[in-house]
């Protein structure tokens, strides 16, 4: 748990780990988003809630909206769809959605060491944190060079 200032412990938020189907003959992609937004005051500029979808002047405006809210929705539409329409998924799905990203994922490593069970059969890994180029262009990631921590104490 995170500590504050005064030295109270702050409960961390649950991170959802989900699965839909088993077909063995089928491989597993894993997708993994976050619904946190960067932290921000309104006397910083900010004009709505983070949490609350605004309409000003025709726009609508959602802070987190495409870092990162957009993408976790989009594949939960996407599974949505598939079952609307009766059609048969050609991939098992494992979802990993947490809410501590903006804060570096405080706790998801540890959580990911505890439930190593749940990703033993998982093939593909997707990253779903996107953004929009512009307000026209959206990005498709498409790949990672992944990040590496390390410690180094000097004496």
């Amino acid at each position: 748990s995170p500590q504050l200032p005064d030295g109270q412990d702050l409960p961390l938020p649950p991170v959802i780990l989900g699965e839909l189907r088993k077909d063995p003959h089928n491989p597993t992609v894993c997708f993994y988003g976050h619904v946190d937004v960067q932290p921000a005051k309104k006397e910083d500029g900010w004009k709505t809630d983070p949490y609350t979808l605004t309409e000003i002047d025709g726009n609508l405006y959602g802070r987190g909206a495409t870092d990162n809210k957009g993408p976790v929705l989009a594949w939960i539409n996407a599974v949505e769809t598939f079952r609307a329409l009766k059609l048969d998924m050609p991939v098992n799905f494992k979802f990993v959605i947490e809410g501590m990203e903006e804060a570096g994922s405080l706790g998801l490593e540890k959580l990911l060491e505890e439930n190593q069970c749940f990703f033993s059969d998982v093939d593909y890994i997707v990253i779903s944190d996107n953004l929009w180029l512009s307000n026209k262009k959206p990005a498709l990631t498409y790949g990672s060079r992944g990040n590496a921590c390390f410690s180094v104490e000097v004496k």
